[in-house]
């Protein structure tokens, strides 16, 4: 990585991801490089589903419910959501995914590269963490260090999160319902520099030429304060079992065999060490939060599930 102090952090890391050569803007998607929990199976599809029926029942059931994914990808969780929809939900429901990336041809799932106003739900899975950010090295002055990474010792580096709690804000603004963010990351309490790349399912050295993914962990803490309101931050694990999500096994034959196979799925995306310990930070937006989620266990997240640079 370049170290010299004048280097600017936030715009080469910009460029290597979405200027012209870009990693994400000449087509690379996510599901090349490293597993996601949309590429496990549908199960995330299901529990977002369920998500939203209760946001839209919250909302009273408006003639159109939105489900918009941000950051999209490939598209593969927009689709998923559109393809498992059904009942009166299914009929109303509009799916658009946002990107910045040449779009790709998904029945039913309409494409855009800005953040629409959403009535419904809006989520953010692992969009927080591809948003550049300056770095600095500590002693700093920064405000935003200053609050959230009051920490920072003489030598050390940090990513500014400011950006990222911007977007994410005003994101949040867009909606009338509730927002999503669900990603890796960390709290005031146990920031670690964290700037890394990925590349063909390996991680790699952070370079900024355009021929990795660069990624950093979120300060969800930050991004929760930054939109405001109601809000709960609660791992995957839980949340996911809230939502109906547990795994369990049953039947006999190939019913059997179904069930297994998608308890191991759900294990997958549910594992404290893996998946599981993504920090889900879910904003009420014109809703009760209790009418979404019962209350959970606060996000913990867990710093071996993560290898860092």
């Amino acid at each position: 990585m370049h170290t010299c102090p004048m280097f600017d952090w936030e715009a080469a890391w910009h460029a290597a991801l979405y200027g012209p050569g870009g990693f994400f803007a000449r087509g690379e998607k996510p599901s090349s490089h490293f597993r996601t929990s949309p590429l496990v199976g549908p199960e995330l599809a299901l529990g977002l589903l369920e998500l939203l029926s209760r946001v839209d029942a919250a909302l009273g059931s408006p003639p159109v419910v939105d489900f918009v994914d941000v950051g999209a990808g490939g598209g593969e969780l927009a689709f998923a959501v559109r393809s498992l929809a059904s009942g009166s939900l299914a009929a109303r429901l509009r799916v658009t995914a946002v990107e910045v990336g040449p779009f790709v041809d998904l029945p039913g799932v309409r494409w855009t590269s800005s953040v629409p106003s959403c009535v419904g739900l809006l989520v953010g899975h692992e969009w927080l963490d591809a948003i550049p950010c300056p770095v600095v090295t500590g002693p700093s002055a920064d405000p935003w260090i200053t609050r959230w990474w009051p920490s920072l010792a003489d030598g050390e580096m940090a990513e500014v999160g400011a950006p990222r709690d911007a977007a994410w804000a005003a994101a949040v603004s867009s909606v009338r319902g509730a927002a999503l963010a669900i990603d890796y990351g960390h709290l005031v309490s146990s920031r670690h520099f964290s700037l890394t790349g990925y590349r063909d399912g390996r991680q790699v050295p952070p370079v900024f030429d355009g021929s990795c993914d660069i990624t950093a962990h979120v300060a969800l803490d930050a991004c929760a304060a930054a939109a405001g309101g109601d809000f709960v931050l609660v791992s995957q694990r839980d949340a996911l079992g809230a939502l109906g999500l547990s795994g369990e096994v049953s039947g006999s034959g190939w019913d059997w065999l179904e069930s297994a196979s998608r308890a191991g799925r759900i294990a997958e995306l549910r594992s404290v060490r893996g998946l599981g310990s993504f920090g889900w930070l879910l904003h009420a937006r014109g809703v009760a939060l209790p009418d979404l989620l019962p209350v959970l266990p606060p996000w913990r997240p867990n710093p071996a599930s993560y290898s860092g640079c």
